[in-house]
């Protein structure tokens, strides 16, 4: 089996345009299923189930079923997937550096607040 380049094994994990999305939701805490599809307005409930189970299995979230009538779901970022923040923070660094003001803005979500102030 020939081994991957380390880029292209980390694009296999977030890559897609909803996968960032999600880890970017999950990132305040955890959240139920209702909660993310709230949030994600333009994903087909198909899709997030899809994205939900690929990163479970590639152990970046953890999905736990609390054992409730009706049972509820929480969807919450593992170690492993929080670690993967450090990605995001270059990259909010790159697209505030490398666009035009008219092109992109923080909106301080704050959502990757407790991940900046990691790196400093």
């Amino acid at each position: 089996m020939k081994k991957k380049c380390p880029i292209e094994y980390t694009l296999s994990i977030i890559s897609g345009k909803w996968k960032i999305l999600i880890l970017k939701e999950l990132s305040s805490g955890p959240l139920r299923y209702g909660e993310l599809i709230k949030s994600l307005t333009a994903i087909s409930s198909k899709v997030l189930v899809d994205q939900l189970r690929e990163l479970e299995k590639d152990g970046i979230i953890n999905r736990e079923i609390f054992p409730e009538v009706p049972p509820r779901v929480e969807y919450s970022l593992t170690e492993r997937g929080s670690s993967i923040f450090i990605i995001f923070v270059e990259m909010r660094k790159w697209g505030l550096d490398n666009s035009s003001s008219d092109e992109v803005e923080c909106n301080f979500c704050k959502k990757c607040i407790p991940y900046i102030n990691t790196l400093k």
